[in-house]
């Protein structure tokens, strides 16, 4: 399974990562929503579970991914700032290059 992180979202998810009730954690990304080939997703701190599978990025950022989803390989992680601060996930390897 492949994940990339911006530099933006790298910078605050790591901040997130580096305060004390948050150690151990990992970030974890999931499928919220499915309909067709198009995926909503969600972001959180999260431990490892069975079915997960810890993909290391560039960035140095370890994210959980379900195993059993296929929809999760390819995802980007971004961070903008405007016109509205927020992470953005999508996976254009999949089609999904944004909010609909």
């Amino acid at each position: 399974m492949n994940v990339k992180i911006s530099r933006n979202a790298a910078k605050v998810l790591q901040l997130e990562l580096d305060k004390e009730e948050n150690k151990g954690l990992l970030v974890r990304v999931q499928v919220t929503h499915k309909h067709g080939d198009h995926a909503h997703y969600g972001l959180g701190l999260d431990d490892k579970s069975a079915n997960d599978v810890v993909v290391s990025t560039d960035k140095g950022i370890d994210v959980l991914l379900d195993g059993n989803e296929p929809l999760l390989d390819g995802i980007r992680i971004d961070y903008f700032y405007t016109p509205e601060e927020g992470f953005m996930i999508t996976n254009p390897s999949k089609g999904n290059n944004g909010d609909h």
